[in-house]
């Protein structure tokens, strides 16, 4: 009995080292073993080409479980029922005493294989996985060798039952960004990144999918100058409206031959020299972008024009703003770049905001926790979404409820939408509702 309990006891290892090694192989993370590789471990390079193509890695773990789990189950039942067989007889009738000493054998075989040979090795595997998949790769390498004829002709057969099925037995590790936002979102709540470092590569993301027209300055409040304004008038504007770049227009603002920046219009005065746009020295030329363009296009735009600084217009060629570096940089860094702008959205309390109108849908969506409002794709700000639900100009005191908030105007000025109060309202109010002044 003792040589019987010794050779389970070194199946129960053996099934142990496979389930590891299955394990292992499975969980482990392309990155960290990219690391290990880089750092000149060839068996992490090994275990990632294995990744690659698993399959007679685990044709070779299926054959030494299955065949562990069988000898382990005829040299338990040979070993131990006859032992609590004869033990059982003392007090029961002969053929119950073998039934039940086969069922506890059966039993306390089973048990043991669960826990040593399964349960424990694969959560050691799942706690560190990467370094005991290198560990375990020379040993399953020799395993691989020594089963070759029969790894060969398992793996042969399942992947004519794939090819058969149309399916692939090749592992996709391609990343999305959802797979990047879903790692960084770990890392905060583990401690690994500060909330603030998880927003702003959350907001990296977001240039992809937000239009320009989320960042720019809008229309009526874009300081500009005419070709033909007089010097005392342009620098009045400047001390009235201080700007870094003045979009330079024909007439008006939908007419814009170009820009100045104010560093050169600063080193005029300061050498007591006149103002004229006229010169065309002092006029640059500008960069129309159209506003269906996403933020990271107008990045590359920048880019390629070695500007910082665009006129955005409509399909009718009619100026809707402009926007700088600094806008779409302020839209990923939020205040660690402009700090002291105004802010948009305002928290009041714990269930009330007060939100500028055009402020980005996106902004309002996040500061809300919302994961979009109706119609999104019809506007752009909160002034927007309050005329698609209304269906008409919004006046004051008018009101939307959705998602559990009710979106109310608190002014409007010649039709633009000024202030809004959003506030958190019971639930069980109807989404959607409309309330008119």
């Amino acid at each position: 009995m003792l040589q019987d309990l010794f050779f389970i006891a070194l199946l129960i290892a053996a099934s142990a080292f496979f389930s590891a090694a299955e394990i292992s192989l499975a969980a482990s993370r392309r990155l960290r073993l990219r690391q290990l590789a880089d750092d000149g471990d060839a068996r992490a390079e090994r275990v990632l080409r294995l990744q690659e193509q698993p399959g007679d890695y685990f044709t070779v773990v299926q054959i030494g479980q299955n065949a562990v789990a069988i000898l382990g189950g005829i040299v338990g039942e040979s070993a131990l029922s006859p032992g609590f067989g004869a033990l059982l007889a003392r007090w029961l009738p002969e053929a119950t005493a073998q039934n039940l000493g086969f069922a506890a054998s059966f039993l306390l075989v089973t048990s043991l294989f669960i826990l040593f040979a399964d349960l424990v090795p694969k959560r050691l595997g799942m706690a560190d996985p990467e370094p005991m998949a290198v560990r375990l790769m020379r040993p399953m390498s020799l395993c691989m060798a020594l089963l070759k004829p029969l790894v060969w002709l398992y793996s042969r057969s399942a992947d004519g039952l794939f090819r058969l099925m149309g399916l692939s037995s090749l592992r996709d590790d391609r990343i999305t960004s959802d797979d990047v936002l879903a790692m960084m979102e770990a890392g905060a709540r583990a401690g690994v990144l500060a909330a603030r470092e998880q927003q702003v590569i959350t907001n990296v993301f977001e240039l992809d999918t937000r239009t320009v027209s989320s960042a720019m300055s809008q229309r009526e409040r874009v300081a500009f100058f005419r070709r033909d304004d007089a010097d005392a008038v342009i620098r009045l504007r400047i001390a009235a409206e201080p700007f870094s770049t003045y979009p330079v227009c024909e007439g008006d603002i939908d007419h814009v031959v170009g820009y100045v920046d104010a560093k050169d219009l600063f080193q005029r005065v300061l050498n007591n020299q006149p103002i004229s746009l006229a010169d065309d020295s002092l006029v640059r030329k500008v960069l129309i972008v159209p506003d269906r363009l996403t933020l990271s296009e107008v990045l590359e735009q920048f880019q390629q024009a070695h500007e910082d600084f665009a006129v955005i217009v409509n399909e009718y060629s009619l100026v809707v703003g402009v926007v700088t570096l600094n806008d779409v940089m302020s839209t990923v860094m939020g205040d660690l770049v402009s700090p002291f702008d105004e802010e948009q959205i305002v928290r009041r309390d714990q269930d009330s905001w007060l939100i500028d109108g055009i402020t980005p849908i996106e902004d309002v969506c996040h500061a809300l926790s919302l994961d979009e409002l109706p119609h999104d794709s019809e506007y752009e700000t909160l002034a927007g979404f309050l005329m698609v639900m209304l269906r008409r100009v919004p006046r004051r005191t008018d009101s939307v409820l959705w998602g559990g908030y009710k979106f109310e105007v608190l002014d409007v000025d010649s039709y633009r939408i000024d202030q809004v109060m959003v506030s958190r309202v019971p639930s069980g109010s109807a989404p959607g509702a409309v309330a008119a002044d």
